[in-house]
């Protein structure tokens, strides 16, 4: 089942384009990370899969409902955690997440409401008001906002922004279970790549309004040009027709030199060890460094696209 369907969605704020034909198709159980730099459309793609902006063109469905012409059966499929602390002063913890559940018509929520605070570590704030709460523990109750209705579909806009270790980890522990157990959808744009490089199965990179790279993380990590090849060398010298793979170079004295060559794929690799040993080259030590989401995110942003 599709859980998002996103159809050439574009958007302008008088007169400047955000979203620039926007198509992706999002399926039910999906982690899915949505990336880009500030200003690339990823809030106002999010905006619109909440329905909290109507697009200009294109059109946005959540389980096969339109999410401007059947908002409502769109929304109940949807929960949405905003990067902003937005909450209300006068409730308690609890008396919030009843009130949440009261716009969705859903009554006697305490149980799922009780399992919700447990694995967000909100059991012992239950009645403290809203108020008096930290900013990592509101951003718990946002999150347990979200979920109250147990939508099938969960959108986390910037999650873990300015909040510290733990609050990260419950966090991810929790939603990985609902991930994993329940077959829940998950949309996650983050600027901490090495949360979306762990969690997220698939990916789509965004800049100045249009998706640059979409694919696998495995696939997207295969195919950028940014592993290295580090060798340290007991004796000998690098042949001169692999110098122009070298990335950086540390010439000992007397104790060999190292280098860090670029491979793109493993099936370059045994190329060059032959290389070496032809040229009579002695291997100290070697190490194959894997590019990571980081190198693959600056190289997209700098040529556009893959």
């Amino acid at each position: 089942m599709t859980a998002i369907q996103i159809n050439s969605v574009e958007k302008s704020y008088k007169g400047f384009k955000a979203l620039k034909g926007v198509s992706l198709t999002i399926e039910q159980g999906e982690f899915f990370g949505l990336l880009g730099p500030n200003g690339a459309g990823k809030t106002t793609l999010i905006s619109t899969i909440a329905g909290l902006i109507r697009p200009d063109v294109g059109s946005v469905q959540i389980h096969g409902h339109d999410v401007v012409t059947d908002f409502r059966e769109a929304r109940k499929k949807l929960g949405v955690v905003p990067q902003e602390l937005v909450f209300d002063p006068f409730f308690t913890v609890r008396e919030t997440l009843r009130l949440q559940s009261g716009y969705f018509g859903i009554k006697n929520n305490d149980k799922w409401i009780d399992e919700v605070m447990e694995n967000l570590d909100l059991t012992n704030k239950a009645d403290v008001n809203m108020r008096a709460l930290s900013g990592g523990m509101k951003r718990r109750v946002l999150v347990a906002q979200a979920l109250v209705h147990k939508p099938p579909v969960i959108v986390l806009d910037e999650p873990t922004a300015g909040v510290d270790v733990e609050l990260r980890q419950t966090l991810w522990k929790f939603i990985s279970r609902l991930n994993r157990e329940g077959g829940h959808t998950v949309v996650l744009t983050t600027h901490y790549l090495e949360e979306a490089q762990a969690m997220c199965q698939r990916v789509a990179m965004l800049k100045s309004g249009q998706v640059v790279a979409l694919d696998t993380m495995s696939a997207l990590l295969r195919r950028v040009s940014g592993s290295q090849l580090i060798v340290h060398l007991k004796s000998g010298d690098l042949p001169q027709d692999l110098r122009h793979l070298v990335s950086h170079d540390e010439h000992g004295n007397g104790s060999g030199n190292k280098y860090s060559l670029r491979v793109n794929e493993y099936a370059e690799v045994e190329p060059i060890l032959a290389r070496l040993r032809e040229s009579g080259a002695v291997i100290d030590e070697m190490q194959l460094q894997q590019a990571d989401l980081e190198d693959i995110f600056i190289q997209i942003m700098e040529k556009g696209a893959l």
